[in-house]
């Protein structure tokens, strides 16, 4: 198993920050490019449904970002690389003016890919004026916005892995992207149980280093019961079991929703799972590697929360709420598989490696996506980055294969809705002790 560590997972002072935050940005900029490397220009056009994007849109997007948010107002001088780009890379801030409409971005055949490249390259360039002109106190106040833009970044790097993944797995040419998984013929090995005990814990981030809004203000929660939650998340064998069991047919398992969502889009297995039986295991799974035999050792992946949910029922659990995961996690180590490795799909559970609450797959949680007790958005257009989206989503945990390693911390809060499934999204069950 590929894996990494976190240097964030574990508490810090904070200290020097600020004097890498320079090399840190450019390090992430250059990351996205390089991701992207050998992708041919209608590789990086394409979009399969409304929900995704293509990836010379991520790549443009991620440059207006600094471009509107940074550049414009704390470099002297910044001319704008082209203004028509202020409304083709708009994703929803409607503090700032127009979007194209989300799902016609790959109707953008211009600007090319080329000119996208361009526009990274000259939105670079005055990044490093920026940071290599700014007097360090006035680096100071800014640095929340530039850590914000970096952040904002590494989740458009994972946008652009499963977006890609979605794209591809209509070609039957089964276009690859990164290394190959591993592959193994055993089951994943028996789950243990964490115990943790009932009481008064503090939840979301401390003010050490950046945050996303949406993890803060931190307080106490209530767990008013000992809970146990899993060493490892659900494999592909288990979840099989479930499919085998009928899981899909019986009704009492299902949310109404969930049912309702099921028999209207006809769901019979996760996503990219397909009914195979050359491969000898009875199913293929389509991976950015290409389609592979399943693996019964790996995390099952490309789950919506009905399906989640439905899983923990038939095995007689449930999924943990986000505060008892960010709980238990809280005093884990940050090893995990990231998206560092190079290898775009959840690989087999070792249990030498730890309970492995960090990367593989976000895990779905029953908590619904709302703000903390205390919340209130930043000021202006940022404001809109997470707040307005507190409504009908559902919280998961702990990062996946295309998270970056120093991306993922114990409070980060990622959301969707109950139905989507491209994300590399599993579960972990947990139970009242």
């Amino acid at each position: 198993m590929a894996v990494s560590v976190n240097p964030n997972i574990r508490k810090s002072s904070g200290a020097g920050l600020l004097s890498s935050l320079p090399s840190r940005l450019m390090a992430t900029r250059r990351t996205t490019d390089t991701l992207l490397e050998g992708l041919t220009a209608e590789d990086q056009n394409l979009q399969s449904m409304p929900e995704t994007s293509p990836a010379k849109w991520h790549r443009a997007h991620t440059s207006w970002f600094f471009e509107t948010f940074v550049l414009t107002g704390h470099l002297s001088g910044y001319q704008v690389f082209q203004p028509a780009y202020a409304e083709l890379f708009n994703s929803y801030y409607n503090g700032v003016g127009r979007q194209h409409p989300r799902a016609r971005r790959a109707l953008l055949s211009r600007p090319t890919m080329d000119e996208v490249t361009a526009y990274r390259a000259h939105v670079d360039a005055a990044l490093e004026a920026l940071l290599g002109t700014t007097a360090t106190d006035a680096l100071t106040r800014i640095a929340p916005l530039l850590e914000l833009g970096r952040a904002h970044e590494q989740q458009h790097q994972e946008l652009i892995l499963t977006d890609l993944k979605h794209g591809f797995s209509f070609n039957p040419l089964s276009p690859s992207l990164g290394k190959s998984p591993s592959c193994s013929d055993q089951d994943a090995p028996p789950s243990g149980w964490i115990v943790q005990d009932s009481g008064i814990v503090e939840i979301g981030a401390d003010a050490e280093a950046f945050c996303f809004d949406n993890e803060t203000p931190r307080h106490r929660v209530l767990i008013d019961r000992p809970f146990r939650l899993s060493d490892r998340p659900v494999s592909c064998g288990d979840y099989l079991d479930f499919i085998d069991d009928g899981g899909y047919g019986e009704p009492l398992l299902w949310l109404s929703d969930g049912w309702t969502w099921l028999q209207r889009e006809a769901i019979e297995a996760p996503l990219y799972w397909q009914r195979d039986e050359a491969c000898g295991r009875g199913w293929s799974v389509f991976t950015l590697a290409g389609r592979k035999p399943l693996d019964r050792s790996q995390p099952v992946c490309h789950l919506s929360f009905y399906e989640a949910a439905a899983y923990a029922a038939w095995a007689g659990a449930r999924l943990p709420t986000e505060f008892e995961w960010e709980a238990v996690a809280a005093s884990q180590d940050g090893t995990g598989q990231f998206a560092d490795a190079g290898c775009f799909h959840p690989q087999p559970f070792h249990p030498g490696n730890g309970p492995g609450l960090y990367g593989g797959v976000w895990e779905w949680t029953a908590s619904s996506y709302a703000p903390y007790p205390g919340f209130r958005p930043a000021a202006g257009a940022i404001g809109e980055y997470n707040g307005k989206f507190m409504a009908n989503q559902m919280v998961l945990r702990g990062g996946s294969c295309a998270t970056p390693a120093d991306h993922i911390r114990p409070s980060y809060r990622n959301f969707f809705y109950p139905p989507d499934r491209w994300q590399f999204s599993g579960l972990r069950l947990a139970q009242d002790a």
